[in-house]
């Protein structure tokens, strides 16, 4: 007895929703590449272009398993799912003729995936047959469905969670799993957006299409991105935002030493952990050595004591412990950052201590402050241990009154 044809087809399972998507992909892409604009048919419709590339490989490994299930159980050949089949391949064999055929490269790439992207890429290198206005240039070079303009609007999309929210003054604007998050969308963000706007010199060469995008970048988004110039302009401001607003939060936790961008995914989990526990350590990693990591560290206990004074002379004395034990795995850096770190603790040693020490002592303002001759006062050391423990001891000091005439 005869196996029905609806059962044939249930056999097909989700392969026969990617064989009937493909049959209309198929012939979409076809009509165009038949058009007699053709060049203009395609930049217009490269979205549909760059999905049947992207899945040839699983259409090509479906339409072999099917045939080969139906040889095995005797397919009759009248049956839905055998008609289906036999429609896909003749359609992709006519897509893979007319490819060949526009195809201007004398090395043809074998298979059609690959031929198809290569001529994605000559139809772009080619330019319109007509003058086209900038934007439309910017969708047809920036299909929504391209690779890493998915990977930069994942990232758009944690950055704009993150930062878009309101926080507290002095605050963190993320917790433990956010800072997670952030660590891992910046890099991302950057890579895909280095590619997305090499991709727009690649194939504008006049460089306007950039030009222009890059002045709407700064633009906050009003509306929900629908087009991929839209995409990488919504993706390209949280990335700049975030940016930003990670930048003045460093600066305000770590000043004055100036974290490199490289260290910033190190130090958003470690700013988490100093919020819970002021003794939580930074981590030498590959980035971080074991000396810029104390160094960061001696930059977080000085912007906190610049902050605010500890309250109680037992965590007072744990601050400056703290401060000493970081200056010690500090001690062997050299350079602008440790410069600066020294100055501002030479800077504590001459205003002897809290008392007479004016609010946000280490902050940039400090450099109105009445600086040191020779970048030295009263023989104090050189060394970041030496500094701290003689600022320990000016602090421990009893304030000087003045004397009554």
């Amino acid at each position: 007895m005869a196996t029905h044809p609806d059962n044939l087809r249930a056999r097909l399972e989700e392969r026969g929703e990617l064989l009937e998507a493909a049959r209309l992909r198929y012939r979409a892409l076809h009509k165009l590449l038949r058009a007699f604009f053709w060049k203009d048919r395609v930049r217009a419709h490269l979205e549909l272009l760059r999905e049947v590339a992207l899945a040839q490989p699983r259409v090509d490994a479906t339409l072999a398993a099917v045939a080969r299930r139906a040889e095995a159980e005797g397919w009759p050949s009248s049956s839905a799912p055998m008609e289906l089949l036999a429609e896909v391949e003749r359609l992709r064999e006519a897509v893979a003729w007319a490819v060949e055929r526009r195809l201007i490269a004398k090395r043809k790439p074998a298979l059609l995936g690959e031929a198809l992207l290569k001529l994605e890429e000559e139809v772009l290198d080619a330019g319109p047959l007509l003058g086209r206005r900038l934007w439309a240039q910017a969708v047809e070079i920036l299909p929504r469905n391209l690779t890493e303009l998915r990977a930069a609007c994942a990232a758009a999309e944690i950055l704009e969670r993150v930062f878009k929210r309101p926080a507290p003054e002095g605050a963190l604007p993320f917790d433990a799993a956010e800072a997670d998050e952030v660590r891992r969308a910046l890099p991302l963000a950057d890579e895909a957006l280095a590619a997305l706007w090499a991709r727009l010199d690649r194939f504008d060469g006049t460089g306007r299409v950039r030009a222009f995008l890059e002045k709407r970048m700064r633009r906050a988004p009003v509306a929900p991105p629908r087009s991929g110039p839209e995409l990488l302009l919504h993706a390209a401001f949280w990335q700049d935002l975030a940016r930003a607003r990670l930048r003045a939060l460093l600066e305000s936790r770590l000043s004055p030493v100036v974290p490199r961008e490289e260290e910033w995914p190190e130090l958003l989990g470690w700013l988490v952990e100093r919020e819970a526990s002021a003794q939580a350590r930074l981590a030498a990693t590959e980035v971080l050595s074991e000396g810029r990591a104390g160094l960061l560290e001696v930059a977080a206990e000085l912007a906190a004591l610049s902050r605010a004074r500890p309250v109680g002379p037992w965590n007072e004395e744990a601050a400056w412990v703290r401060l000493w034990t970081a200056a010690q795995r500090a001690k062997p850096e050299t350079g602008p950052d440790a410069e600066r770190l020294r100055e501002s603790l030479r800077l504590f040693i001459r205003l002897r201590g809290p008392g007479q020490t004016p609010a946000r002592l280490f902050s940039p303002e400090r450099d109105a402050l009445v600086r040191l001759p020779g970048g030295q006062a009263g023989g104090e050391p050189e060394d970041l241990p030496g500094l701290v423990q003689r600022a320990r001891e000016a602090a421990g000091r009893p304030r000087t009154g003045r004397g009554s005439g």
